[in-house]
């Protein structure tokens, strides 16, 4: 499918790093573009408000140096990711700070406005907005959305209940734009399959949590590694919105993962999180069903790297039948 300029001949590998609450920074961002695929980060990470600025000047300026040292590799380009729920009180102020900075991408979750859209296309930006079935695909478009990224079952976070076969086939029977994937994608045939069905780019999170840029405590990177699709529990009790988490940290909470009750999405609060005293994401650890393809620590320009080894060594078997 046809790309916007924004993502055409930009990247290196067709994926986008999804922003992680709490986890995604800076540092994370950064090594992702340099290694040629999407970095993000949600806004809400930079705290307090003004933080987002700081971020913001750094990402751009180490970017644009290290374009200016690299020409025949540039980096690829960052997306900033907006929670359009009410519950975001900071939204007018962060978009202020995307439309100062250009930021390339703008990934909206939890709702759609077109008032957001609109800022972002001012300066030429795109939007993309995550959903979870194929009717808030439909309103997502119909109110400005350049693309969508298709949240499908077994991705990490608030994740949907929809296969992700069953979703891109009923979001391509009427939309031929820009269209992602999350949902268990953790390899480079992973990636290579997600195309396969009808998605332009891989959305993959989890992994990453596993890298040494990324901001989570050692023991949460150490689960990545250590667990499986066996250990995710879905469970709306944390945000309000259901999602998938790490049984061990549900377990360490004090909590049983058998009989954990609904959440209501009105108690959300990004700012601190969740419904209960086991904060999500702090220490109510949330990942994807692909994270047992992840087997060891690392950086994020190794597990890019062997993401690539993958992607193309899948293409090559493909190829071969």
């Amino acid at each position: 499918m046809a790309l916007p300029a924004t993502l055409q001949n930009t990247l290196r590998l067709p994926v986008v790093g999804s922003p992680l609450f709490i986890i995604s920074n800076p540092n994370l961002v950064i090594a992702q573009c340099k290694a040629g695929i999407v970095g993000s980060f949600p806004a809400l990470n930079a705290r307090p408000e003004p933080v987002l600025e700081d971020w913001l000047e750094r990402i751009t300026a180490e970017l644009s140096e290290y374009d200016e040292a690299h020409p025949d590799a540039p980096s690829a380009p960052f997306a900033v990711n907006q929670i359009v729920h009410g519950s975001n009180a900071r939204l007018k102020h962060d978009m202020d700070l995307c439309v100062k900075y250009k930021a390339p991408i703008v990934i909206t979750s939890l709702g759609a406005k077109e008032w957001v859209n609109e800022m972002v296309h001012s300066y030429g930006g795109i939007v993309l907005h995550d959903i979870i079935n194929n009717r808030f695909a439909k309103k997502a478009i119909e109110k400005g959305a350049d693309g969508l990224i298709a949240v499908a079952a077994g991705a990490g976070g608030h994740a949907g209940t929809t296969s992700p076969m069953a979703l891109i086939q009923e979001i391509r029977e009427w939309f031929d734009g820009p269209l992602l994937l999350s949902g268990a994608i953790a390899t480079g045939g992973a990636v290579l399959a997600s195309q396969a069905m009808g998605a332009d780019l891989a959305y993959i999170g989890s992994a990453f949590i596993a890298t040494e840029e990324a901001d989570a405590e050692q023991a949460y990177k150490q689960a990545i590694v250590d667990h499986g699709a066996d250990d995710i529990v879905y469970s709306s009790l944390f945000t309000g919105v259901h999602g998938n988490y790490l049984k061990p940290s549900i377990e360490a909470a004090g909590l049983d993962p058998k009989n954990l009750p609904d959440g209501d999405i009105r108690q959300m609060d990004f700012g601190s999180g969740g419904n209960t005293d086991a904060k999500a994401w702090k220490n109510i650890w949330g990942c994807g069903q692909g994270i047992g393809a992840v087997k060891s620590l690392g950086t994020t320009a190794e597990y890019v790297a062997k993401l690539t080894e993958e992607y193309q060594n899948a293409k090559a078997r493909i190829n071969a039948l």
